[in-house]
């Protein structure tokens, strides 16, 4: 490779014929100057490691976690990209420790994704696998009763959970149903939601008050299993709950027993705790269950120019410069990176 920089994938899911220039021809529009891209099998964690322990940056969305073990075993590894909104895939705080930035995507495909939250909460709200149904079997009469004990969208509230930009845009699009907006996230401040419009509120109070509730944090440590049994227990028998982010934020063995028991009204899930899903999954049966297969962000633009972004972020910290979004800013001011502006910063006349 001679003075370019070694950047690391994992082997692709499925065997391609084409060159790896031409494999990764996007992530090349920035990083060829600067890098070659090797691939490296990922079938165990060791043979991961051991692959890609001389790799100057990583880029990921799928297949093994970069775990601490693999990132402990990273010789001169400076930056980890990934190639979507959801870091869990890789241990933040062991990269941080190691003086490896993370970078993601936040902002190339979240009206995607919002849009997708809203088809799942209108699909689940207005029973459209039941109504279907009842079509296929020749039961035309049978949908009109049913949705009459379903309350029309505007004056409910829908919540939120977490308020960032895929939130922000949910609420935006629910609002043009006529819904109350409320929101929990007590990283964002009051004042943010406010001017949006949106209610803050408790946990406690999201719970209780939300018609209709959609998920939109990250997965870690706090967020793993956050609606569990305890909490299902607290929403209204007729709730629905949407699920666009990670399926462990939701506690699947718990939301099971609680659709089945009635003690939540219906589900629409993109994400799931186990995938590809278990064919066995109660959830697949249920008639008040919708569940799509992790593609909310999934649309013509969304591949490559998430591609392309990954490339242009991992480039940049190749180049010794601060990346445009990074999981873990604390570790910016401890690498010898420079913060650079994209633009000049010239205030005077000719400006």
């Amino acid at each position: 490779m001679g003075n370019k920089k070694k950047v690391v994938v994992q082997l692709p899911r499925h065997a391609r014929s084409e060159a790896i220039a031409e494999r990764y021809a996007l992530e090349l529009e920035a990083l060829a100057p600067l890098a070659d891209i090797v691939e490296i099998d990922g079938a165990t964690p060791e043979s991961f490691a051991d692959g890609a322990k001389d790799a100057d940056a990583i880029i990921t969305s799928w297949g093994i976690k970069i775990d601490r073990d693999i990132i402990a075993k990273l010789e001169q590894c400076t930056v980890i990209g990934v190639g979507s909104v959801g870091v869990d895939m890789v241990d933040v705080a062991a990269a941080s420790d190691a003086g490896i930035v993370v970078t993601n995507v936040p902002d190339v495909f979240i009206e995607e994704v919002a849009d997708h939250a809203m088809m799942l909460l209108l699909a689940a709200v207005r029973r459209s696998r039941i109504m279907q149904d009842m079509v296929l079997r020749g039961d035309w009469f049978k949908g009109r009763p049913l949705l009459e004990h379903v309350p029309r969208l505007m004056g409910q509230t829908l919540g939120l959970l977490a308020f960032g930009n895929v939130a922000r845009c949910t609420a935006r699009r629910a609002k043009a149903f006529g819904l109350r907006v409320i929101a929990h996230d007590p990283y964002v401040s009051e004042l943010t939601m406010s001017d949006a419009g949106v209610e803050p509120v408790s946990f406690a109070d999201l719970l209780a008050r939300s018609d209709y509730l959609s998920v939109h944090a990250p997965l870690n440590d706090e967020t793993r299993h956050k609606i569990d049994a305890t909490a299902l227990g607290q929403m209204k028998p007729t709730a629905v709950i949407i699920n666009t982010a990670r399926g462990s934020i939701i506690n699947e063995v718990d939301l099971i027993d609680a659709l089945e028991s009635e003690r939540i009204a219906a589900a629409g899930l993109d994400v799931l705790e186990t995938e590809p899903v278990d064919l066995e999954n109660p959830l697949l049966t249920m008639d008040n269950v919708i569940v799509t297969p992790h593609v909310a962000s999934a649309t013509t633009r969304m591949r490559p120019e998430t591609r392309r972004r990954v490339g242009r972020e991992v480039a940049l910290v190749l180049q010794s410069r601060w990346p445009l979004s990074c999981v873990n800013p604390t570790v910016l001011p401890k690498v010898p990176l420079e913060r650079w502006q994209p633009y000049p910063m010239n205030r005077g006349p000719n400006r």
